[in-house]
């Protein structure tokens, strides 16, 4: 399981637009929270995905002009916590055309 933290401004439909993401490729949605932060809005999904679709996912949610941000973590069930993957940047192609 994979969680995802996805930073965006709050505009009309950014949050159905990440949503629908995750609906578009038959995801289970388990767990999804959205709340306000200090810089804006973060919604917070997990879900069971491949590493093609992490990708995937990371490209669509980049698309949405709202979206700042897209961090990805590993669910650790004993601690609940979750161990952050490096930052990718959204300019490196070289990582995007690896993961998609």
């Amino acid at each position: 399981m994979h969680i995802f933290h996805i930073h965006y401004r709050n505009t009309q439909g950014t949050l159905m637009r990440i949503i629908n993401a995750a609906s578009r490729r038959a995801l289970e949605l388990p767990y999804v929270k959205a709340e306000a932060n200090a810089n804006g809005h973060q919604a917070t999904l997990l879900l069971e995905v491949t590493p093609k679709q992490i990708g995937q996912l990371r490209r669509d949610w980049y698309a949405i002009v709202d979206v700042t941000e897209v961090q990805v973590s590993i669910a650790e069930f004993e601690t609940g916590l979750g161990v952050p993957h490096p930052p990718i940047s959204a300019g490196d192609e070289s990582v995007r055309s690896a993961t998609a």
